[in-house]
């Protein structure tokens, strides 16, 4: 089992703990990851964009000069494809981009992010992390105190007081359990779960 340091938001060494194999122990399987990045942003795409056809351009109900005599190609609408302001054919539609990925895989592609960061030693677990009110000086210093860049803090549930004082830092996000990706793992070079939040993740993957 890997064994990480658990830190205070001072970075005191306080103890130490093992993780689980079976979540933060097996091998990172790569192709997972290519997947799961396209499903989170495929899901994310809106899917509005959209042209209109030769039907639904308006206009175009005269025929725009004779049928023979006039040595052109007939034509008998303004809105055809081939006119300039006409309808566009096989263009855009409303639709939803997203595509369904195995329950399994899902969780396969989390484990192995969360393995990949404990192998980089990019994983750290705080014994908790607590602000006394909502100031983005104050979640600035924990970072600098350990000298985080770009970091993810994942959380047990939503703290509002960590939330609004992360939100206006570049390169940090925060997450509760529920919401940790695998996308947002890979994004950031550091992982910070607390001791908390790392015993809701066993419950959500399954110890």
């Amino acid at each position: 089992m890997p064994v990480v340091k658990v830190y205070n938001q001072s970075k005191n060494e306080v103890s130490s703990m093992e993780l689980e194999d079976a979540i933060f122990g097996v091998e990172p399987k790569e192709h997972l990851f290519h997947l799961m990045v396209r499903y989170q942003l495929a899901k994310r795409r809106a899917g509005t964009h959209a042209v209109k056809t030769r039907a639904q351009v308006r206009g175009g109900g005269r025929k725009p000069f004779k049928q023979k005599g006039t040595g052109r190609a007939r034509a008998g609408t303004t809105r055809s494809p081939i006119w300039r302001g006409g309808g566009v054919v096989h263009g855009p539609v409303v639709r939803s981009h997203a595509f369904k990925v195995p329950k399994k895989v899902r969780r396969a592609a989390l484990c192995s992010a969360l393995s990949r960061r404990v192998q980089d030693e990019k994983l750290w677990v705080l014994d908790k992390l607590e602000l006394p009110e909502i100031k983005t000086r104050l979640m600035k210093q924990v970072l600098d105190t350990f000298g985080w860049d770009k970091v993810c803090i994942v959380l047990p549930e939503v703290d509002e007081t960590v939330r609004r004082s992360a939100r206006n830092i570049p390169g940090l996000t925060v997450l509760p359990v529920a919401g940790l990706n695998v996308y947002d793992i890979l994004r950031h070079g550091h992982l910070v779960v607390t001791v908390d939040a790392l015993n809701r993740l066993y419950e959500r993957l399954g110890r």
